[in-house]
């Protein structure tokens, strides 16, 4: 029997030591009974603390019925709740607690941050449970919320950059556009009620799909003690959210697609090119490769900076991924110069055939790219304050794993597996590509006569 229970202790601990995430010097983790994870930060730059808690909610959780409404959850928490039951209160104990603000919703995670004076703590994260736990939605509120949160899409819209971006998304996303589209619908928007805030809630907000991080001069065991006196009475949903709610999975694109929009804000046109690229979920290995090849590109040294911005095809060239948990999207913006537009778009479909290339970018430019990222690395960890908005769009993205071992993986990156990325997901590839170009250009350039599927 002893060796029984000895064999089951060690068993249970070794299962222990696997949940327990890797994590940078001076992280802490631990989860609290009701599954909310709470990680401490602790870093005495400044005598400030910064806590956050992010939410597995955002675009992807969004049918078309509900698009744009997680953004619109986001406004609503800084609005009132249980202990402080109008805006009004709310915003005056926010000043109370000297504390700065804000929140911001993305395709994978919704997120709400406070940073204030180290001795606020135990106020602020009081403040914080009210907030999340206890939100009250008034019609009236909302009558004057829902036109902000659609003021934010209208000036999205009067930006050209913006606009073929949205119109990118329809054709890359097809019916599932709303589960990448963030800011949403404008009717939706505008005729949202209090019970589709609840909907909301009580589908996603529960601590065993968020993650609470304290951030700053802070000491881990104060502020875990903090946590669970405050937090540990969060009821538990009892259910996994994704499981209960699964996304549906992205549908590959059939066929490579060309737009041309236009638009009279357009003083100057506006390209972008767009892949369905890798996930975490299947092919974390390419979304470091991608950031790496993403990072070479943006090197003034790169054949791809120097044909088109140098040559003066372009005034800007840039080419991305992000990183999501549910296909992530590879995006190539340019600015083109309007008397060189056919030249541009030729250039641009002529440096992409030659990205596997062994010679497309040298050794010492793949160094070059690691370095950068390295030092983004470093200048990132400088303000405590946002240490916390780093760690936790990985914690729903990816994993605390990859966090940590973020760059060391970029530094590991071979030009073998850059183009591995680049075949998979790039070469050959159904695209989509569109252009936003006002009237007079467009009659004067006429760019479909080029500008279309081959």
């Amino acid at each position: 029997m002893k060796k029984w229970i000895c064999a089951f202790a060690c068993m249970s601990l070794i299962s222990a030591l696997k949940a327990q995430p890797r994590l940078p010097e001076n992280y802490y983790w631990k989860k609290l009974g009701n599954g909310l994870e709470v990680v401490v930060i602790e870093n005495s730059k400044v005598p400030l603390a910064t806590i956050e808690i992010a939410v597995k909610n955002g675009a992807y959780t969004e049918g078309a019925e509900y698009s744009g409404l997680s953004h619109l959850f986001e406004h609503m928490f800084f609005k009132a709740n249980k202990d402080y039951p109008d805006q009004e209160k709310f915003i005056k104990r926010t000043e109370e607690l000297g504390a700065i603000w804000n929140g911001t919703t993305d395709v994978e995670r919704v997120n709400y941050y406070f940073t204030f004076d180290r001795d606020s703590l135990d106020a602020g994260l009081r403040f914080m449970n009210a907030a999340i736990r206890f939100p009250i939605y008034r019609k009236e509120d909302m009558q004057k919320e829902n036109p902000v949160v659609d003021g934010e899409f209208q000036r999205a819209e009067s930006d050209p950059g913006f606009q073929v971006w949205f119109e990118s998304q329809k054709r890359l996303w097809g019916d599932m556009m709303t589960r990448k589209n963030p800011i949403g619908d404008h009717n939706i928007i505008n005729t949202a009620t209090p019970e589709k805030m609840m909907i909301i809630k009580d589908k996603y907000y529960h601590p065993n799909n968020s993650l609470l991080v304290i951030c700053g001069d802070v000491d881990h065991t104060k502020a875990f003690a903090m946590a669970e006196r405050i937090f540990g009475s969060w009821p538990n949903s009892g259910y996994d959210p994704h499981q209960r709610y699964p996304i549906p999975e992205f549908k590959p694109l059939t066929e490579t697609s060309y737009f041309i929009k236009e638009s009279s804000i357009a003083q100057t046109p506006y390209m972008m090119y767009s892949w369905q690229g890798p996930d975490y979920r299947h092919d974390s290995a390419a979304t470091i490769a991608a950031d790496v090849f993403s990072t070479i590109l943006g090197l003034n040294s790169s054949k791809w900076q120097q044909a088109l911005v140098d040559k003066g095809l372009a005034t800007a060239a840039q080419f991305g991924y992000q990183t999501n948990r549910y296909v992530g999207p590879i995006f190539l913006f340019a600015v083109p110069n309007p008397n060189k537009l056919k030249e541009c778009h030729e250039e641009i479909m002529n440096q992409i055939s030659q990205w596997t290339d062994h010679a497309y970018f040298t050794d010492a430019q793949l160094e070059d790219a690691k370095a950068v990222l390295k030092r983004s690395k470093i200048r990132n960890a400088e303000k405590p304050s946002t240490l916390s908005m780093q760690l936790t769009y990985q914690w729903c993205s990816t994993s605390l794993d990859y966090f940590t071992d973020m760059n060391e993986n970029y530094m590991k990156v071979t030009r073998e597996d850059i183009l591995k990325y680049i075949r998979t997901y790039i070469t050959g590839k159904n695209y989509v590509a569109g252009m936003v170009i006002n009237g007079e250009m467009n009659k004067s350039f006429n760019p479909g006569s080029f500008f279309k599927t081959r």
